[in-house]
């Protein structure tokens, strides 16, 4: 018994194998669609949102560190200014 004559006697076992394999390329077709959709929402619920570039995010840091540094020598001197004016 060769491997045709079992197909010719199990038409029903070669119809559940495609109909397997119609399910598996569908099941296939929705995840993908789902993927995409996913990426979709995602695409839409952050483009909205307005992100900075690393070297942007360190150049912020940067003058604001130098701000800090402007606000302690301004206090300091407002501080000696103030001592100065008592004395007088």
């Amino acid at each position: 018994m060769g491997p045709q004559t079992m197909q010719s006697e199990n038409p029903m076992l070669a119809d559940f194998v495609k109909l397997l394999n119609s399910a598996a390329g569908t099941f296939a077709g929705m995840g993908r669609e789902a993927g995409e959709t996913a990426r979709e929402r995602v695409k839409e619920m952050f483009g909205g949102m307005h992100f900075i570039s690393r070297e942007e995010f360190d150049a912020v840091k940067d003058l604001a560190a130098c701000a800090r540094e402007e606000i302690e020598a301004l206090k300091a001197r407002i501080a000696d200014l103030e001592a100065a004016a008592k004395a007088d």
